[in-house]
């Protein structure tokens, strides 16, 4: 089996190779190759060291001829411009996420039409799929059948590659299967320009003895999941059969993965609890008109069923989030904070 991911080197696409790396199948068959591709590649990266690896750098479309050079069995498309970005720049937004995808799509159609392997494509969406119009709000609990109505520019986009993949998928040039994502929360790193990056930012950033801005009322309601259970969702959606029943993928609808559903006010709770409130104090609420307009515009509340059918659950509570971010990445947390239990006052 030859695997390609793109945005290979990212958050999310480094976290699925490496799952792929540990397990070394998927759906019970052995991984010949995993081929990440990526604008960059980090030289000093762990996973370039595995023999199954092969890194393809560069723009997307520019190295679909060496993406597609040998069949490709599991493409998972995790590669995109994000919500800010594409808000400030439409022609970014429309190059990286709605163009790319379709010259994927047609790469992956060739290789079907050629007599090579019918490719499985796991289209990373986004919650961003769904909007609140005034002439149709949203309910107060959303599933797939839902009517996306996006009110971003990448939410649009997201929502437009959604239509794509199923047609393609309908007309049996390839099987795509669409995860839609919700916001991932702890994220590592540096703040990326997601208009929601701010939900990891109010953890990561105490966590590691830096100040953060909080761009939104703490009253907000948002839809998170941790970067273990996203992986687990990108690759269950991948990996499973296509049929009714428990543990497959029935009809071409996307999947919801699993929401958690917390306020902005319980995270900011659930740092003071873990981490402290010297550290819970370093977070400062200053709203941001435009990133309380996109991100509230986003519902909160999922019914879980689709992805509960494949086996998937959310998480249980933020805490468990909060804690799992800071068993993963230890060396991002200050080592003057403390993370034990009952650290709330310290």
């Amino acid at each position: 089996m030859r695997i390609v991911i793109t945005g290979g080197f990212g958050f999310l696409g480094r976290k699925v190779a490496e799952e792929l790396l540990r397990r070394r199948t998927l759906a019970g068959a052995p991984i010949d190759r995993l081929v990440l591709a990526d604008r960059f590649v980090p030289e000093d990266s762990p996973v370039l060291a595995d023999p199954l690896v092969t890194a393809v750098r560069g723009d997307l479309v520019e190295r679909l001829d060496e993406l597609f050079a040998e069949p490709v069995d599991v493409l998972i498309h995790l590669a995109s411009a994000v919500s800010a970005e594409c808000e400030a720049d439409f022609d970014l937004g429309m190059s990286a996420n709605l163009d790319t995808t379709r010259a994927l799509l047609e790469a992956a159609r060739a290789q079907s039409a050629a007599g090579g392997p019918l490719p499985r494509i796991v289209f990373s969406s986004s919650v961003a799929v769904y909007g609140s119009d005034a002439a149709l709000p949203l309910p107060e609990v959303v599933s797939e059948a839902t009517l996306p109505t996006p009110r971003s520019s990448y939410g649009v986009q997201k929502r437009i590659c959604e239509q794509l993949v199923a047609e393609y998928t309908r007309r049996g040039f390839l099987d795509g299967r669409v995860a839609r994502l919700m916001t991932v929360s702890v994220r590592p790193g540096k703040p990326n320009a997601a208009a929601s990056g701010f939900l990891s930012g109010i953890v990561r950033e105490p966590l590691a003895g830096l100040p953060a801005v909080c761009p939104v009322g703490p009253e907000l309601r948002v839809a998170l999941a941790s970067p273990r259970r996203t992986v687990e969702g990108i690759l269950r959606i991948a990996e499973a059969e296509r049929g009714e029943g428990p543990g497959r993928l029935s009809g071409e609808l996307p999947v919801n993965l699993p929401a958690l559903t917390v306020t902005v006010a319980e995270m900011l709770d659930t740092v003071r609890r873990v981490a402290g409130d010297a550290v819970a104090d370093l977070v400062t609420v200053e709203p941001d008109p435009a990133v309380e307009a996109i991100v509230g515009s986003w519902p909160a509340a999922f019914d879980n069923a689709r992805a509960a059918a494949l086996g998937l659950t959310p998480d249980p509570d933020f805490e468990s989030v909060v804690r799992a971010y800071v068993e993963d990445h230890p060396e991002a947390v200050a080592a003057s904070v403390p993370t034990g239990a009952g650290a709330a006052g310290a």
